[in-house]
C-alpha cells in the first residue's frame, strides 16, 4: 500500500509574509499615566536615582546611593586583598621572602581565588544595582496611575460565628473594602 501527500508550503510563506505586513508595531500609549515609564527609565539610566526624582520618590535616592557606595567599598577591599595575595603567590614562585611565610603555595592559590571571586561577585552585585534603579524607576512610572484613593482598604477584624448551640467559631478575618 503507497500513500503519496502532496503538500504545498508556498501558500503558507505567503500568508505569513501577509501576516507579517499587515501587522504594525502598536507603541504602548502612556498618556493617560501621570508619569511616563520609558523617560524615568531613560533618566536613571544617564543619572541612577534620576528616573526615582521624576516619579517623585525621592527617599528611594540614598538608600540606592548607598547600595551602589557599600558594594564599590566592598569591590576595592577584595581587589586589595586579591592584589596582596597575588603578589604574595608571585614571590612565593620567585623565592622571595612574602606576607605570608606560613603559607604554602595551594593556600596562597586558594585566597587569590577566594578574593577574585569575591571582588568579580561585588562587580556582578553592582550590576543588579544599576538594574534595579531601571526596572523600580519603569515599575514605579506604570503604577503612578494607580487608584490609591481613601475608599480602598484592608482590615484584619476578629471574627465569631455560631454554628449551633454548641458549636461556636473564633478567628480572624480580612476585610477588602472598595
Amino acid at each position: 500500500m503507497c500513500l503519496f501527500v502532496n503538500c504545498s508550503a508556498f501558500s503558507q510563506e505567503a500568508e505569513v509574509e501577509n501576516l507579517k505586513k499587515s501587522e504594525k508595531k502598536v507603541k504602548p500609549d502612556y498618556s493617560n499615566l501621570p508619569k511616563n515609564p520609558r523617560k524615568a527609565t531613560l533618566y536613571s539610566a544617564i543619572l541612577p536615582g534620576a528616573g526615582q526624582v521624576y516619579n517623585n520618590k525621592a527617599w528611594k535616592v540614598p538608600i540606592l546611593y548607598a547600595g551602589i557606595m557599600t558594594d564599590v567599598y566592598f569591590i576595592r577591599f577584595n581587589n586589595r586583598r586579591y592584589q596582596v595575595f597575588r603578589q604574595a603567590l608571585f614571590d612565593f614562585d620567585d623565592g622571595n621572602i612574602n606576607d605570608f611565610p606560613n603559607l604554602n603555595r595551594d593556600a596562597l592559590v586558594r585566597n587569590v581565588d577566594y578574593w577574585r571571586r569575591n571582588r568579580d561577585l561585588c562587580y556582578l552585585l553592582l550590576a543588579g544595582i544599576y538594574a534595579l534603579n531601571l526596572i523600580d524607576a519603569n515599575v514605579d512610572a506604570h503604577l503612578s496611575g494607580f487608584d490609591i484613593s481613601d475608599d480602598l482598604a484592608l482590615g484584619i477584624e476578629p471574627h465569631f460565628e455560631t454554628f449551633s448551640a454548641n458549636n461556636n467559631s473564633m478567628g480572624v478575618s480580612l476585610k477588602l473594602k472598595f
